[in-house]
């Protein structure tokens, strides 16, 4: 299996397709604007909204450095959790916006050049790997709210 076609497995496994973990697409689904913005009492945890902004700025930076134009990208790891508008319509756009932003880099993933891929696969494996912790998150965040199915069956 080539890297790229391993990587493409792997990004799929991110967001729509069903491995040994949920991935995003289906854990934020149902997820309401209230269920998003709530964090527990005790401890220190993001909120399912603020796990999803950190993921959109790191998706969007490696997007933008594919591209050439990540000049705009210089935000601490702290800030990146930033909501930038807690409203309905803001939790439905950075909804949209991951899944557009995740398709994108798929686009790239498909086109750029096995030799680039071969070079450096970290940019996407990082990723992956990135996107199945903060998915483990939200699903816990959801758990801990009760509205995660007490079962649930995948193929």
């Amino acid at each position: 299996m080539s890297i790229r076609n391993l990587l493409l497995e792997y990004w799929g496994y991110c967001m729509e397709k069903e491995d040994w973990y949920p991935p995003l697409q289906p854990a934020l689904q149902n997820v309401s604007f209230e269920q998003a913005l709530w964090k527990p009492a005790d401890g220190a945890a993001n909120s399912i909204w603020e796990n999803v902004q950190h993921l959109l700025y790191y998706k969007e930076r490696l997007l933008a450095r594919l591209k050439g134009t990540s000049d705009v990208f210089n935000l601490s790891n702290d800030e990146t959790f930033r909501i930038p508008e807690a409203s309905r319509q803001g939790w439905e756009q950075a909804k949209s916006r991951l899944m557009d932003v995740h398709a994108a880099l798929q686009s790239e993933l498909e086109r750029l050049p096995e030799e680039e891929l071969d070079a450096h696969p970290q940019r996407f494996m990082s990723l992956i790997t990135h996107d199945a912790y903060h998915t483990g998150q939200i699903v816990l965040l959801s758990k801990l709210q009760g509205v995660w199915p007490a079962t649930r069956s995948f193929e």
